[in-house]
């Protein structure tokens, strides 16, 4: 699976202060990442209509057993509301058994400065 695009479910105001999260999953064996992958179908369409949601992307890496997120809030509250609902909630219960490493890194930056680089995800996860 490639990166799955930048979605904007919700515009943000010009000049918005958004809050930011991204996240870096490590299965710890090939049919966990399978599994991850099996289910982020039902999570992406959630995030598609998550209150709150300015935008997010994914980065896949099944055999590398690796999974990135990026994404981009109205705040920390609606980060938490979507992550406590939904498919989201029984599907990272799920899988928590199945990570090796989790890493979680979250920062405000403006709407103006969306979409956000990987790259700049990448550093922060490390």
């Amino acid at each position: 699976m490639p990166t799955l695009p930048w979605t904007v479910p919700n515009t943000p105001p010009q000049g918005a202060a958004v809050h930011v999260f991204a996240s870096r999953f490590e299965t710890r064996t090939l049919l966990g990442a399978l599994r991850f992958l099996a289910r982020t179908a039902g999570v992406w369409r959630q995030v598609g209509r998550a209150p709150g949601a300015y935008g997010a992307t994914l980065r896949a890496q099944p055999l590398k057993r690796t999974f990135w997120t990026l994404s981009a809030w109205e705040s920390a509250e609606a980060l938490k509301a979507f992550a406590r609902s939904g498919t989201h909630a029984p599907t990272s219960q799920g899988l928590a058994g199945e990570m090796k490493d989790v890493r979680f890194a979250s920062w405000t930056t403006t709407a103006d400065r969306l979409p956000l680089p990987w790259e700049e995800a990448v550093r922060r996860l490390k």
